[in-house]
């Protein structure tokens, strides 16, 4: 049985990242790039700032536990032929400790990004980022090189893609996320991979024939998950999985052989579980099953609700411009 009604709050009351901390988030990161936009020797350089990821996704969800929650955004610099790709992510760490607010607070750089950590809560990444030649680059520290990315052009691809499901598709891969950090399957796999593998299988022409092909989560979930799984036991070895956006960039280098080989054979074992229980007949049989893959979060409303929402949280500005950069 489908249960759409279940899905529902599952995907409110336990798989979504709430409203609260979607706002928290927000204020945050509006506090931050506030703060580099005004500092005395950054500020100047700062021309604007997009959400990436699964914040600008929408595919977002709430951690394990206590475990913090994170998002990134990139900032777009001013590009400056003397500053290598190493100074850009150090002068970024030094505008927010200059901060008398980020100066007190941990702050780290990593590999391609620069980390600032609100204690037993979030932390945010900050992706410095520039174009040249038309095309945009963020900082490898460990190589001191530039690597081409187009994260607005990859939410763009999500965005359509998600559309042709009715916005279907950016709650099956909540379901799949939750899957492997809540419930401990296909761990290694990151979010990018997941995303665009899920993406890659959604596609018009399957409505063409069945209209309702993407009509609801259940039917989207087993669907999806369906022909994920055909096109993986086709591809016994590892793919290339490229940026879908077309910059070139490729995402399998954060994958190995023997992480596919479990991921392949975690969603094989997913695609049979989940059609047997959209398959069964009986309301309890389905609802076990269901239960089965995602815990006792799956159940049905409670009588005061008469139709559950999939509690979305509201879509806030994906870019922030300045100095005349379109958002």
């Amino acid at each position: 049985m489908q249960l759409e009604d279940h899905f529902g709050v599952l995907l409110r009351d336990t798989v979504n990242l709430s409203q609260f901390r979607l706002d928290t988030l927000d204020d945050r990161v509006s506090k931050i790039y506030s703060a580099l936009r005004n500092d005395s020797e950054l500020g100047t350089r700062v021309l604007g700032m997009s959400k990436q990821g699964s914040w600008a996704h929408r595919t977002i969800i709430s951690p394990v536990g206590e475990n913090e929650f994170d998002a990134d955004f990139m900032l777009y610099l001013e590009d400056d032929a003397e500053w290598s790709p190493q100074d850009f992510l150090t002068n970024v760490k030094s505008a927010l400790l200059r901060s008398p607010v980020y100066g007190k607070m941990t702050v780290n750089r990593k590999n391609r990004c620069v980390r600032v950590v609100y204690a037993n809560s979030c932390h945010i990444d900050i992706v410095p980022a520039i174009s040249r030649g038309g095309n945009e680059y963020v900082a490898n520290f460990r190589d001191d090189q530039w690597e081409a990315t187009n994260p607005e052009g990859f939410t763009r691809w999500m965005k359509e893609k998600d559309e042709i499901t009715g916005g279907n598709l950016r709650r099956v891969i909540r379901l799949m996320k939750f899957l492997r950090d809540h419930r401990g399957s296909f761990t290694g796999t990151r979010s990018v991979i997941l995303t665009t593998l899920l993406g890659e299988q959604i596609q018009a022409y399957r409505t063409f024939g069945d209209a309702g092909y993407y009509k609801n989560v259940p039917t989207s979930l087993v669907h999806i998950i369906s022909d994920l799984d055909e096109h993986l036991w086709a591809n016994p070895t590892k793919p290339v999985v490229m940026d879908p956006s077309g910059s070139g960039a490729s995402f399998d280098h954060r994958w190995t052989q023997e992480t596919y080989s479990y991921f392949r054979e975690r969603v094989h074992a997913h695609a049979a579980e989940m059609r047997a229980a959209y398959d069964s007949t009986s309301k309890d049989d389905s609802v076990e099953k269901w239960q089965a893959q995602f815990g006792e979060g799956f159940k049905a409303p409670s009588t005061s609700e008469s139709s559950t929402p999939f509690g979305e949280p509201k879509s806030t500005p994906a870019s922030t411009s300045l100095s005349g950069r379109a958002g």
